[in-house]
């Protein structure tokens, strides 16, 4: 399953329950974090790409100075996907081949549809927010609201999310409205895999 939904829409919460009932989630941000760890290829491609400024002074990556850099230069970002995308997709490989042949995948992957991806799922599901929702989340989460537009321009938008869905979560509401609707996905998805063996 391929879940997907700009940022701030409640794509965590949803693998976050997805997982406590069992599923295996590979978080697509989580791997982006670790392809750029100290001692990583990574992480010395990225500092040879955009130089010594976007490391701190532990040698560790300072994602505040590249999401600087990244997010309001269109020629950066790509230079960066390019040294970062082929790391997270040969590591979303070996972590789709570790689990059982039952197990249920979710890929939580925030850029599902710019990278062209939605067809590569059985399912795919949308986390939708209004907007003005999802920039008071992020301003909650210490993003300034200059910074999470710029991060929602350079993501697809609702039309071409829900264009690509099999699943549309409506994330406006409270978390407990939330989790009813992935539960029930959640029995949907079981009875899928159960036909399926």
């Amino acid at each position: 399953m391929g879940l997907t939904g700009g940022i701030g829409s409640g794509k965590s919460a949803v693998s976050a329950r997805l997982a406590e009932h069992g599923a295996v989630v590979v978080d697509a941000d989580k791997l982006a974090r670790e392809v750029v760890e100290p001692g990583t290829p990574g992480l010395a491609a990225v500092a040879e790409a955009f130089g010594p400024g976007v490391l701190r002074p532990d040698g560790s990556l300072d994602r505040e100075a590249l999401g600087k850099i990244v997010f309001v230069d269109q020629a950066a970002r790509r230079r960066l996907e390019g040294i970062t995308h082929p790391l997270i997709r040969d590591e979303t490989a070996r972590r789709f081949a570790a689990p059982p042949p039952d197990a249920i995948i979710v890929h939580d992957i925030p850029l599902l549809v710019e990278a062209g991806m939605a067809k590569g799922y059985d399912v795919v599901v949308v986390v939708e927010a209004p907007r003005e929702l999802r920039l008071e989340r992020l301003a909650g989460r210490g993003l300034p609201r200059d910074q999470a537009e710029a991060r929602m321009a350079n993501q697809a938008d609702d039309a071409a999310r829900r264009a690509v869905a099999d699943v549309l979560l409506d994330n406006a509401g409270t978390l407990a409205e939330l989790h009813a609707q992935v539960d029930a996905l959640w029995r949907d998805l079981v009875t899928r895999r159960d036909a399926q063996l």
